[in-house]
């Protein structure tokens, strides 16, 4: 069968359409992925409907060659109100495929059917399903990570610093301009009423904030930032990235003057070409911890 036919296979499993009714989000798959997974094949735990958007999956871009390879969870920005799937999610997919890494874009549920924390549970299960997946899939148990953009960058955060069942922890987090740090005190316009709903309770907010539950155990991390982000504050990186040291957590953190919210890889930024230079940046990190061929520093 070939992609196409697979996918529209998928799609008709779980909801038929890509823009689903009633869904109040419609999603639009990413381009090239070699074939879709569902996380929960007889439904979400928490789904408040069977539409496309309802159904939470992994877009499937497999390394090539005999493996095992490493793996690496892509997960999308957006707000938590919709998915940004082919510029933050099958762009950098493809890219890890070009460096020997496997990939898989995951669709996450969203604001407003679903507020905290079944996006969290969704980042979750799609970690542990990668990894029981480890054979069968020629991918290594130990060397399974997670890479956000923005809203995506706040759940790598989640995920990396979550306590609890070790086949769900990520063994390393990528985080792009991400909010990690919900201190009120830090400027920008990424809030998270996405998913605490209006007027949350300290408690929650803290809840969800990652600098505060950075700990011995939280995973290693890259930290990719633009100074004048006009909508996740550059703090938000400075904050997680001293959490990390403080704990005594690999971490390598890169903060550059230009640049809007929302870069991507960083290609072809008329208005702030220097970062271009930071995918290379990534691959020596991940090859420092030999997470990408390559290795060997």
């Amino acid at each position: 069968m070939t992609c196409a036919g697979r996918l529209a296979l998928i799609l008709a499993m779980v909801g038929g359409v890509a823009f689903a009714q009633g869904s109040g989000v419609g999603t639009v798959p990413p381009k090239d992925a070699v074939s879709v997974e569902v996380l929960w094949p007889n439904g979400a735990p928490g789904a408040v409907g069977k539409d496309f958007d309802d159904v939470p999956k992994l877009y499937c871009y497999p390394a090539t060659g005999d493996g095992p390879h490493a793996a690496v969870i892509v997960l999308p920005g957006g707000g938590y109100t919709h998915l940004v799937m082919e510029k933050e999610g099958a762009v950098e997919a493809r890219w890890l495929n070009q460096h020997g890494v496997s990939a898989y874009v995951l669709q996450y549920r969203l604001s407003p059917r679903y507020l905290h924390p079944w996006a969290m549970m969704d980042g979750l299960e799609a970690v542990r399903f990668v990894r029981s997946h480890a054979v069968a899939w020629k991918i290594r148990p130990n060397a399974i990570g997670v890479w956000g953009f923005s809203a995506g960058g706040h759940l790598a955060g989640e995920l990396a610093t979550a306590e609890g069942d070790p086949s769900s922890h990520p063994d390393f987090a990528v985080i792009s301009y991400g909010r990690v740090d919900l201190d009120s005190s830090i400027p920008g316009t990424f809030g998270m009423e996405a998913i605490t709903g209006k007027d949350a309770p300290q408690a929650l907010v803290n809840k969800i904030s990652p600098v505060l539950h950075v700990t011995k155990a939280t995973s290693p991390s890259f930290i990719y930032a633009t100074e004048f982000d006009e909508k996740v504050d550059s703090r938000n990186a400075t904050a997680f990235f001293d959490a990390l040291h403080r704990a005594g957590v690999p971490a390598e953190l890169h903060v550059f003057e230009q640049g809007p919210h929302g870069t991507g890889m960083g290609q072809n930024l008329a208005k702030a070409p220097e970062l271009a230079i930071w995918p290379v940046l990534l691959q020596h990190w991940m090859q420092v911890h030999e997470w990408m061929e390559g290795g060997g520093f």
